[in-house]
């Protein structure tokens, strides 16, 4: 029998919110209805059914999504999730938010998601390789350097990319630019893992510019503290940051004077969690949702900031580290406190920028360095906030609403340039 989805929510769907979001900065821009229609669905839904057999000899099915988005701008990007609460709704949104986030930084992509409802941590390592190899060969025709670019997301890494590339250069020869976030020594690029956290310390540092704030007198909270917060934590510390508090789902902990960041992540890497570590006063995600700091970064998953909770925020400035963690329902209320919000498809877009330089490496078979890495990212996460920012007066619009009118923007032309609707 399939895997059973262990999703019981009353979160708001992510797919409605982005779908909320993309009807207000179309309005603003009096978007032509053809372009909403085409926008507002995806391209290609795919739902594929995996029988593998398991370390016990049982065969299990497992279910698996791949939605792309849109390809106008070029071929589609994005991520594969593992996760025990992975459904076709959160995968659409994930697909929709890529395609406006590429759109947005300007790259030559177009937006995808795919995603497997398993839990992965009560998988061996052979039993999710099986399931990645079966994962790949049913997306066999849809996967390509020039088509569908998978990449690495919650519950996957360089390890699972490292199988697909494998799996699809056995069916079709050599090919390292099928994916991203591969490690180096299979033609990953330098400066890929910390990619995402590094644009959210960017985005961090450019906002606080933007308000008049001195990094070296402003505290942070970091929720969710695997890849994107751990690494958004240690470079927000380098850049005079106080870290004052971080969680993960076991929980958080909190320091008024600000936590030891690099001990936490050792914790991390030698017991998984944060559980056990003994590095400040224990606090829930709630609790730390809720502190009075300059800034917030909520780097874990969809929808932990809702209209039940965002009465509570008092974080001055919220960066998006997660896709999606504010609801669209909750956004009338941050923007009425003040709330300066850099969105998710700004804050959290170093990850596809650099998995495009990843990309540009494996098609020249020529590779960069840390310094060249960040050299070329920089400049393109800074441009789209300076665009975004711009828009964001000329407007008289929130930044996230503004992030959103450029990216339409951009995609709207393509649409228009194509002449086939």
């Amino acid at each position: 029998m399939p895997e059973i989805k262990a999703k019981v929510s009353t979160n708001p769907s992510p797919y409605a919110s982005l779908i909320a979001r993309f009807n207000e900065a179309a309005d603003i821009i009096n978007l032509p209805q053809r372009f909403r229609d085409i926008l507002s669905v995806p391209e290609r839904v795919m739902i594929v059914h995996l029988p593998v057999k398991l370390d016990d000899g049982t065969t299990r099915v497992f279910e698996g999504y791949r939605v792309i988005h849109s390809t106008v701008l070029g071929p589609s990007k994005g991520g594969i999730r593992y996760a025990p609460f992975v459904d076709l709704d959160e995968v659409k949104a994930l697909a929709g938010w890529m395609s406006f986030k590429t759109a947005l930084v300007g790259l030559p992509y177009g937006g995808a998601t795919g995603g497997i409802t398993l839990n992965p941590k009560v998988r061996s390592v052979d039993e999710l390789e099986r399931i990645t190899r079966a994962y790949t060969r049913a997306l066999k025709d849809v996967f390509g350097e020039d088509s569908d670019i998978p990449a690495p997301d919650m519950g996957t890494s360089a390890r699972e990319m490292s199988w697909i590339f494998h799996e699809y250069s056995r069916i079709y020869g050599y090919t390292p630019g099928v994916v991203t976030g591969k490690p180096l020594v299979l033609g990953g690029s330098k400066g890929r893992v910390p990619a995402t956290g590094w644009g959210c310390m960017v985005s961090t540092m450019l906002a606080l510019k933007k308000l008049g704030m001195n990094p070296r007198q402003c505290s942070c909270a970091v929720q969710g503290f695997g890849n994107v917060g751990s690494w958004a934590a240690k470079l927000l510390e380098d850049q005079g940051l106080k870290i004052v508090a971080i969680s993960d789902n076991t929980g958080g902990f909190y320091a008024e004077k600000g936590l030891d960041i690099r001990d936490a992540i050792a914790h991390i890497h030698e017991h998984g969690t944060l559980a056990e570590w003994k590095g400040g006063e224990r606090i829930t995600n709630e609790e730390l949702l809720a502190l009075e700091v300059d800034v917030l970064l909520p780097a874990a998953i969809e929808n932990v900031i809702t209209e039940d909770n965002a009465p509570s925020i008092r974080a001055r400035i919220i960066v998006e580290g997660a896709n999606g963690p504010v609801a669209a329902e909750a956004d009338a209320m941050l923007d009425s406190k003040g709330i300066f919000i850099v969105p998710d498809i700004l804050a959290n877009a170093g990850g596809v920028t650099v998995s495009y330089l990843e990309w540009v490496q494996n098609r020249r078979g020529h590779y960069y360095s840390d310094e060249e890495i960040r050299n070329k990212t920089n400049p393109i996460l800074t441009t789209a906030f300076e665009q975004v920012y711009e828009t964001h007066q000329h407007h008289n619009c929130s930044m996230r609403i503004a992030a959103y009118v450029v990216a339409i923007k951009r995609l709207a032309e393509a649409i228009d340039l194509e002449g086939n609707f």
